[in-house]
């Protein structure tokens, strides 16, 4: 998934669940994209940031953040 395809997801996830906190609107969105795009974005987290801060599902919010 592409920077560009996340952000737009993210949007249309926010459109769906409005009030809601960034943090929870990552955590829906990891969520609703299922185990392998959990993976990408734990991985793409530790890429960035050379370590991982927490378990994979957390670190996959965090890179959405």
């Amino acid at each position: 998934m592409t920077d560009e395809e996340l952000i737009v997801e993210f949007a249309l996830t926010r459109i769906d669940h409005p009030g809601r906190d960034l943090d929870e609107i990552a955590a829906i969105l990891v969520e609703r994209l299922g185990p392998d795009r959990v993976l990408e974005f734990a991985a793409r987290n530790l890429a960035t940031r050379g370590e991982l801060r927490g378990a994979m599902i957390p670190s996959a919010i965090e890179h959405v953040m």
